[in-house]
């Protein structure tokens, strides 16, 4: 039940997100094309973008409710979704003690947008990323982190930035777990 409910908010963020914009757009840069698979990790130049975010510290337990809260206070502020939504983790959670990383989710916005707390206005400035798109449930992603890991690793690069996670999918909720479509990007620098 969990889990429809998430898709369903999710689902309803794009919904806003094309009644903004008349379409659902890509992150600037990121277009989305010639989409890889998590076996495939890929360097690419994107562009900085701002984003607006609800931060967090510890368990992902409570992603669904801040989804909800980040819906909510995007829709009362009249701040609109210009791209897919994203989740930032500042830290590896893959490895790192669940009840100490910091993570948001938000949505790219308009550089002119304003807003106000809890939301923050950021910018993504990490313009060297490796790429990669995971498909499957999301539960399941840290897999494909980890192998990313090691991709950097044996080709003589290091992450130097928070992990951003694309969400691809439309209309989540109709779409079955095992093809959800995730891109995820590692920023990095080489060695």
């Amino acid at each position: 039940m969990k889990k429809f409910w998430l898709k369903a908010l999710i689902s309803g963020l794009f919904f806003i997100s094309a009644l903004a914009t008349g379409s659902i757009q890509a992150i600037p840069g990121g277009e989305g094309q010639g989409l890889l698979s998590g076996d495939e990790v890929e360097i690419k130049e994107v562009e900085p973008f701002v984003y607006c975010s609800l931060s967090r510290t510890g368990s992902f337990s409570e992603i669904e409710a801040v989804i909800g809260e980040l819906m909510q206070q995007m829709q009362s502020q009249n701040v609109f979704p210009m791209g897919s939504m994203i989740s930032i983790y500042h830290g590896d959670p893959t490895q790192s003690d669940l009840d100490k990383i910091q993570w948001e989710v938000g949505f790219p916005i308009n550089e002119q947008a304003l807003v106000q707390a809890p939301l923050e206005k950021k910018q993504w400035t990490f313009t060297t990323v490796a790429i990669t798109v995971y498909d499957g449930p999301y539960e399941k992603i840290g897999e494909t982190i980890s192998n990313m890991h090691r991709w950097l690793e044996d080709n003589e690069y290091v992450q130097n930035g928070p992990i951003l996670e694309r969400y691809l999918d439309a209309d989540p909720a109709s779409t079955s777990s095992d093809r959800l479509r995730v891109e995820i990007w590692l920023p990095c620098k080489k060695d």
